[in-house]
């Protein structure tokens, strides 16, 4: 038999090298064009991922003032009338205050006065809180506004009205001057088809019946302009409470406390008169009217 003639390239291991390298070369292509369009930065894009919320602004006030400084003698001499009679040591101490004890006098800090005297005793105490917002999309002073509105509705005072809209154009399907109900053509307070009477005078229609009993009004009574009340003019928002309660078997006492915010930081100005005997309640008005001066004294402080 004739053997066949050899031909260099044309054995079987040959071929499939060039069949594998082929290949190889085509899938290499085809993974350069798959990776043409990824990010350059190599960055994995989440398909998922919504819109970028905005961070709400952070509060007017990062730190806050030292209390028991913050009111002058003078001050304090008006709100404890009795520390002057006091000797001088036990003055001194009453007019210097005692800072209330916080973990972060950045967030919150306080102060207390007393004055005491056989006749009546004297308490002024400050709370300065500054609201700290840890959600980014509500405000530290959003924050503040929700703190000071719970206080308020606390004390019992409701929460100022806000004015209704008010409405535009005339109600759809109404005619302007005309009554829906009457046909075209007939005269305006015409009799009606079924002969009826007009319509009889609004003061027959008011009469009562025969026996019944006539309604009573409940008489409002008579405001003095000294109850609790929100107060307009001081910080962004305020109220004042008004408390009198009695103390053992013939004593009174009457707590006034003036809060307001600010920004992000809320002042609670608190200012109570306490007598015994036959002494006489104390005073609403006067009460009212030195713990409102001493947190306007506060007010314009943050405003420095």
């Amino acid at each position: 038999m004739q053997r066949k003639r050899y031909v260099p390239g044309r054995t079987g291991s040959t071929v499939r090298t060039a069949v594998a390298l082929a290949l190889g070369l085509g899938l290499g292509a085809g993974l350069t064009a798959c990776s043409g369009g990824a990010p350059a930065d190599g960055v994995a894009v989440d398909a998922k991922a919504g819109p970028a919320v905005a961070v709400a602004p952070p509060g007017r006030y990062r730190t806050l003032f030292e209390p028991c400084g913050a009111v002058p003698q003078a001050t304090l001499k008006d709100l404890l009338p009795g520390a002057a009679d006091l000797p001088d040591a036990e003055r001194d101490k009453a007019y210097r205050g005692v800072a209330a004890v916080t973990y972060d006098t950045d967030r919150r800090v306080g102060c207390t006065w007393r004055a005491e005297t056989p006749e009546a005793s004297h308490w002024v105490s400050l709370d300065i809180e500054r609201v700290v917002s840890y959600d980014a999309a509500v405000s530290d002073d959003d924050r503040a506004q929700e703190v000071y509105v719970r206080k308020q509705l606390a004390a019992g005072i409701p929460l100022a009205p806000t004015a209704p809209p008010t409405p535009s154009g005339t109600p759809s399907g109404t005619a302007s001057g005309s009554s829906a109900g009457t046909p075209s053509g007939a005269p305006s307070g015409s009799p009606s088809a079924t002969g009826s009477p007009a319509a009889t005078s609004p003061a027959a229609d008011r009469s009562p019946a025969s026996g019944a009993p006539s309604a009573t009004t409940t008489p409002t009574p008579a405001t003095t302009g000294l109850e609790p009340r929100v107060l307009t003019g001081l910080g962004d928002i305020a109220y004042l409470d008004d408390v009198l309660s009695t103390v053992g078997a013939d004593g009174h006492q009457r707590a006034v406390s003036v809060v307001f915010r600010t920004s992000n930081v809320i002042v609670t100005v608190s200012y109570r008169e306490q007598t015994a005997g036959a002494v006489d309640a104390p005073d609403s008005a006067e009460l009212q009217e030195k713990a409102r001066n001493l947190a306007r004294r506060l007010a314009e402080r943050l405003e420095e």
